[in-house]
């Protein structure tokens, strides 16, 4: 059997030096400066951003690194470490939504998403990329790359947001019309909250109910797996990652007809509505009996049930009853794949082979279709899990699956 491939993450100084040696080799001058925004780990509440619910992300020590110069004209030149001898062009001067093809849409984006919102001040720029976060695994690589952007671009164009919590909130909002509408990859909200809000050693709570100030949409959540004896094993399945495909925005565009079919703004507001309800009435069973949709009744009950477990988990956790963060896990990933569809055989797989060998709690996480599980194990145990996965997929036939451990790690950040 192949050992595991573990993925480490790019120490500071490693990452500083790689980002702008590529910058100078590339455009063969200096970069004002080197930026870094993490990837996440999403601990519960998926597919819940983009129907006003609540998340509950922490930032991996995994980053994407980027060194970065302004220009005096429009023009953007893109270099990543995938493919260091090419070099993405684009150009911002007329540019319209979808106006840019593959990976460079998303950096490109950001610059374009700022001049929309009225920052004329952002002109073009040279950069060169450089991550370990592992691509097309569900660990939003997308939202590293767009929010080491928009925090980079924020500070050579002085527009002031990068230095506040608040302030990121709008950076936050230039990532994501990046995503949506220059790369077409529908998201919402939770990947470019958690790249921008995250703090080492926590989780953030994250309320997507539309109006909230900043303040009021995040908490800090303790997540401290060393406390309770713990570590939280990530499985990259490899199995192919796709969310600009149909399948995510097909899900988002039955959850909103849904709740316009119940009468409410959103599922969010269904879900209060049967949390608070004393009356049968207003049961989720209730609830679901006034949709004639089948599939439409268990969209919706993945994204109520949900929403509940977030903060069932936050509880738990806090009261180290990891036996019931454990369960509230597997509750989680069964609703994705019998309720929600959105896994595959080797998320299937993999979650099933974590929880039979001692596995708290196991899920995937991200959007599906593909990309990784989380599971709860005892410290020192996640090493053995994974080989114990990437056999059994070895065995299938599957492709070998990479591993990593999640550390609840610290928000995007200039670096140099």
């Amino acid at each position: 059997m192949t050992s595991v491939e573990f993925i480490e993450p790019i120490s500071h100084d490693d990452g500083v030096a790689r980002a702008t040696e590529l910058f100078r080799a590339t455009f063969g001058e200096e970069p004002a400066g080197v930026w870094a925004a993490p990837g996440r780990v999403n601990l519960i509440g998926e597919h819940t951003d983009y129907n006003a619910g609540l998340c509950l992300p922490i930032a991996l020590p995994h980053r994407t690194f980027l060194a970065l110069k302004p220009r005096e004209d429009t023009a953007v030149r893109l270099v990543s470490d995938v493919n260091p001898t090419a070099v993405a062009e684009a150009e911002l001067d007329g540019l319209q939504a979808r106006g840019v093809d593959g990976w460079a849409a998303y950096p490109t984006g950001v610059a374009w998403a700022m001049r929309e919102a009225g920052f004329d001040q952002v002109r073009g720029f040279d950069a060169a990329f450089v991550s370990c976060v592992p691509l097309g695994s569900g660990l939003s690589s997308s939202a590293a790359m767009t929010c080491s952007t928009a925090l980079a671009l924020d500070d050579v164009y002085g527009l002031g947001y990068g230095a506040t919590d608040e302030g990121r909130v709008t950076l936050i909002n230039m990532a994501i019309k990046s995503e949506n509408d220059m790369a077409g990859a529908s998201t919402g909200g939770l990947d470019q909250n958690a790249s921008m809000r995250c703090t080492a050693g926590h989780a953030i709570r994250l309320d997507c109910m539309p109006g909230l100030s900043a303040v009021d949409s995040v908490s800090q959540q303790e997540f401290d797996l060393d406390k309770y004896g713990l570590e939280l094993l990530v499985v990259d399945t490899q199995a192919h990652h796709q969310l600009n495909d149909g399948q995510y925005e097909q899900r988002r565009r039955t959850c909103e007809q849904a709740a316009e079919l119940l009468g409410y703004e959103h599922l969010r507001a269904v879900a209060e509505a049967v949390a608070y309800s004393t009356d049968p009435e207003g049961s989720l069973a209730a609830v679901l009996n006034c949709l004639n949709d089948e599939t439409m009744k268990k969209r919706v009950r993945h994204v109520i049930t949900e929403i509940g477990r977030v903060d069932e988990f936050v509880k738990a956790f806090a009261a180290g009853d990891i036996a019931e963060s454990g369960r509230l896990f597997n509750a989680s990933h069964d609703s994705l794949r019998d309720d929600y569809e959105v896994t595959v055989p080797e998320l299937d797989v993999a979650v099933d082979v974590a929880r039979a060998n001692g596995a708290y709690g196991a899920r995937m996480t991200g959007g599906g279709f593909g990309g990784s599980i989380i599971a709860l194990v005892d410290k020192g145990r996640g090493r053995e899990v994974a080989q114990l996965i990437a056999d059994e997929f070895e065995a299938r036939g599957f492709h070998a699956p990479r591993a990593l451990a999640a550390v609840a790690s610290a928000s995007a950040s200039r670096e140099d």
